[in-house]
């Protein structure tokens, strides 16, 4: 690798064969100057803060996207949006940038992982151009002829018989079909066929117009001889040009019929399909979706028990749970008006009402009652508009109401499998497309690894002419399949959705997408690519993008896991802390040079520092909550126990089931019993031990706010407490201010130049936004009046801007305050400022801020914490932090259930439950539970293989 010849930046000599960075300041960079060799796998890593993401994504990533959108003219980068320019001297030697982030693909529900790998496009194409049609009606094959072959055809099975060759016009529709009848006559033709009978064609002739009808135009009536052709062939042809490319032979003398066509059609029902094309097997082509569900495989649908939750109650006291209890309304009156009606008052139990009554109350009616209410005068005759209740509700959810009716509805609908394509998504012509047995939706369906396996053999099932036509498409559909099962994600199917994947999933589909690509000479940025990668499938993430160097690119990794840094040509090490006291560069080298270095990563990767493993386990409180029968997505009727007052970790290959039963079935039922939320679990039989607990918390590490006027002042609450204070001081009272005065969200005491952001953006035209100090307030964010108000000799605007370790001396005798500020401070957050932007937070951050936020509470001892792989983004010393906020908490006699990998986390855990054996239909089982020791004796366990060694170092 070429080094630097000297400290001055320059002075540099500039190589080909690296990337030199120059004076980079964004965020909390400390003006650095860095080489990175090119053509080689980098890591970067370092504390959570200290500056990874800022460099790799906010500096290297964002000025290579910058120069990209400048090689478009101006008028093309108006309609791109405008890339800002990083805060950087220069950057030489850079490559054209692909960033592979961990953020899922998207939330739309049309988006699944064959959508997004472009498989299921091609798959498309494959069964368009080599797939067999059959009727969905007798399962017979389809067949398509020629003018020539049916000629042929008609002289083999009917020669020497007399046969009526007409063209089919209606096919089982209902109509009175007068127009159609005079047209005919007008076009010469004397004879039709309706519903198997040959009729004259007369003036005025019409049929039953509530009666489905089949009717055939009589083209001509003939002999069938192969002595003379013609008049058949021209018959044959006008039948044809009047049928749309189908036409009926029928016997005369035994009313037998037959169906030929042009296109694909059912040889003894006469039904066809269009020719099929790619986009008749897409499920987001009006062509190829299902009509009932336009191609989502669900539909909402309402929940009759949730509108009704208890049938013994009754109308008055809330039976129906979307009207609430008895009021004197128009509805109620006009319930108690069908009451009157169908013998029930609104005092009956619901079950005793009759049916017909609940189908008009849930559904609605038009028919005129009689309503009786002095409101209204005394009885009157009223028409009855009642819509029902649950037309009502499916108006909240699909119309556009506001946010909060829409949140009301939810609470009543359930998604279910659409009955006419039973999920599939796909319309029922297109489900009757095959290759060998299987439809493409049954492609969709099977896992990678699976299908890889059955694609492999696939040329068994076809035709020498399949063969040929699908030869170069499944050459690129075995391809995309290797690199997806090379990156461990074997266990997914084409079908599963992009929005339920987790951010490493995401990640890792886009990783084997680029290595499919083929492209050389790319700079490619990757943001912990092991983020939800079991132990055992790290070496295939490790083959993957050394194959991605290996073929000319370079790829740069901000990555804490050991394997990666060892298996790496070149590490990074930011640091030496976090946050103001980041932002520099370490140490830089080869992993064993990093070792020799005297920093936290060289500390944990020579075992000078390590996480501990307890000398004792906790016994925990002697209470479990138990689930029985969980089935949700590839769970196999999993049983469980989970032993409350103690650490719990959840452990398992990638795709073997844990978030389904942690995430989607447990967390769910808690939810639902502490707090009555929305959304219902995943299968399950029986659950126990609820009343063991009395809180749930799911912390992740989502951001604290979407916006950058969220931060952790506001966040945890503190900032109401410092405005409350700032209020009662005896400068405020003068002057009446009260506490929403010293709020940047509210008119009065912000700066209304910057709206309290202290930022102007100033838009350039074919430029990126340029974001200014406000040069009213100076960033402080207030007006001058607000800001003379001042606590120890500060104002609000300076506490915003005071470290979390300098807030702790500030407000060490405002006991409200001090308690949260410490604790933000205990879980290592004492680098970032109160009022720094969420935005602006790592995820590792953010789940630390809402942790302390918890921490802070007063709490029973009865809650259980929730995390799903909190280590992603921690460095080794940040786990040893988290581990320690996650001991105080069960200490506390909490119960911590933790979804993880990181064997640092698995190996301190109280109880560990494996999940598996492996990903996909080959796990959704219990493999084994227990402490780690007991754990790591299991043979079955992939966990147990890797838990083993760590116990013993």
């Amino acid at each position: 690798m070429a080094e630097k010849k000297a400290t001055d930046k320059n002075t540099f000599v500039e190589d080909a064969g690296q990337i030199d960075v120059y004076g980079a300041r964004v965020h909390n960079l400390q003006n650095i100057d860095l080489t990175i060799p090119r053509d080689k796998l980098v890591v970067v890593t370092g504390l959570s803060g200290s500056g990874k993401s800022s460099l790799a994504f906010d500096t290297i990533y964002a000025e290579g996207q910058r120069r990209y959108i400048e090689t478009f003219s101006a008028y093309a980068r108006q309609f791109l949006g405008n890339m800002e320019r990083p805060d950087v001297d220069k950057i030489t030697g850079l490559s054209p940038v692909i960033s592979i982030e961990q953020k899922t693909t998207g939330k739309n529900p049309r988006s699944t992982v064959g959508t997004t790998t472009e498989i299921y496009d091609f798959l498309r194409l494959l069964y368009a151009r080599a797939g067999q049609a059959y009727s969905y009606k007798t399962s017979e094959l389809m067949v398509k002829y020629t003018d020539e072959q049916i000629l042929k055809l008609i002289i083999e099975q009917f020669n020497g018989k007399k046969a009526y060759i007409a063209a089919p016009l209606v096919k089982g529709r209902k109509g009175h079909y007068k127009e159609l009848f005079d047209q005919i006559r007008k076009k010469g033709f004397l004879h039709v066929r309706i519903d198997g009978e040959i009729h004259e064609v007369v003036q005025g002739m019409k049929v039953d117009r509530y009666k489905n009808h089949f009717i055939e135009m009589v083209v001509d009536r003939v002999k069938i001889s192969g002595d003379d052709t013609r008049r058949l062939k021209e018959s044959i042809q006008l039948a044809m040009q009047h049928g749309k490319g189908i036409m009926m032979l029928v016997d005369a003398d035994t009313d037998e019929q037959r169906y030929y066509s042009r296109q694909l059609m059912c040889p003894t029902s006469g039904i066809s399909y269009n020719e099929p094309a790619p986009h008749s097997f897409s499920f987001n082509s009006p062509q190829g979706a299902c009509p009932k569900c336009k191609g989502l495989g669900t539909l909402d649908e309402v929940d009759f028990d949730k509108i009704v939750p208890d049938a013994k109650s009754t109308i008055k006291k809330g039976g129906i749970a979307p009207l609430g209890k008895y009021k004197n309304n128009l509805i109620f009156w006009q319930i108690e008006a069908i009451g009157e009606k169908h013998g029930f008052t609104i005092n009956t139990p619901i079950k005793d009402i009759p049916e017909e009554a609940i189908d008009i109350i849930l559904h609605g009616s038009s028919e005129p009652v009689t309503i009786k209410n002095d409101s209204l005068g005394g009885a009157s005759n009223y028409y009855l508009s009642f819509e029902g209740v649950i037309k009502y509700i499916l108006d909240q959810q699909d119309n556009d109401t506001s946010m909060k009716a829409r949140k009301w509805a939810r609470q009543f609908i359930k998604h279910t499998n659409c009955d006419e394509c039973h999920g599939q998504r796909l319309n029922r012509e297109a489900l009757h497309f095959k290759i060998g047995d299987k439809n493409i939706a049954e492609l969709a369906d099977m896992d990678l690894g699976l299908l890889h396996e059955w694609f492999n053999g696939v040329e068994d099932r076809m035709t020498d002419k399949q063969k040929k036509i699908a030869h170069e498409i499944l050459k690129e559909i075995r391809s995309r399949l290797g690199f997806l099962i090379d990156v461990g994600l074997d266990y997914l199917s084409l079908n599963r959705g992009a929005m339920t994947l987790s951010g490493g999933e995401s990640q890792r589909i886009r990783l084997a997408t680029q290595i499919g690509s083929q492209l050389v000479n790319v700079l490619y940025i990757l943001d912990e690519p092991s983020i939800g990668l079991h132990q055992r499938d790290n070496h295939r993430l490790i083959n993957s993008l050394s194959q991605l160097r290996d073929t000319g690119n370079s790829v740069l990794v901000v990555e804490h896991d050991k394997d990666m840094m060892m298996a790496a040509d070149y590490v990074i090490d930011m640091g030496p802390h976090a946050g103001r006291h980041g932002g520099e560069v370490v140490a830089a080298g080869t992993a064993m040079e990093i070792m020799q270095k005297d920093s936290l990563t060289a500390d944990y990767l020579t075992g000078r520092k390590k996480i501990e493993i307890p000398q004792k386990r906790r016994e925990g409180n002697g209470k479990v909550i138990s689930i029985k029968g969980a089935t949700g997505h590839n769970l196999k009727k999993v049983n469980v126990d989970f032993p409350l007052g103690k650490l719990i970790c959840v452990t398992g290959v990638s795709g073997s089931g844990k978030s389904s039963l942690v995430n989607e079935t447990l967390y769910p039922i808690l939810n639902q019993h502490f707090y009555n939320a929305v959304k219902d679990p995943l299968p399950y039989k029986s659950i126990e031990g609820l009343d063991h607990l009395d809180k749930v918390v799911d912390v992740d590490q989502a951001p604290l706010g979407r916006t950058p006027r969220s931060n952790p002042a506001t966040y945890t609450k503190m900032f109401d407490e410092i405005r409350k204070l700032f209020a009662e001081l005896p400068e405020s009272k003068i002057r009446a201010y009260k506490p929403g005065r010293f709020s940047f969200n509210v008119a009065g005491g912000r700066c209304e130049t910057c709206k309290g952001g202290g930022v102007q953006v100033i838009e350039m035209n074919f430029l990126p936004d340029v974001m200014v100090e406000c040069p009213d307030c100076g960033g402080r964010r207030y007006n001058r009046e607000t800001l003379e108000v001042r606590y120890k000799g500060k104002s609000i605007g300076d506490v915003l801007d005071m470290t979390i370790n300098q807030a702790v001396d500030f407000f060490a005798h405002i006991p409200k305050l001090i308690k949260i500020i410490k604790t933000l401070q205990d879980v290592g957050l004492g680098y970032i400022t109160l009022g720094q932007p969420s935005t602006t937070l790592s995820g590792g951050e953010s789940q630390r801020v809402k942790l302390a936020t918890e921490l802070a509470k007063r709490d029973t001892g009865k809650t259980i914490y929730i995390l799903d792989e909190p280590t992603t983004g921690l460095h080794f010393e940040d786990i040893r932090v988290l581990l320690d906020v996650l001991h105080r908490l069960v200490d506390k006699g909490n119960t911590v259930l933790v979804i993880e990998h990181n064997l640092d986390v698995i190996k301190v855990a109280d109880h560990i439950i494996d999940i598996g054996p492996d990903g996909g239909r080959f796990g959704g089982e219990l493999v084994c539970s227990g402490t780690p020791e007991q754990v790591a004796k299991n043979k079955k366990s992939y966990t147990a293989k890797f838990l083993k060694e760590e116990l013993k170092a």
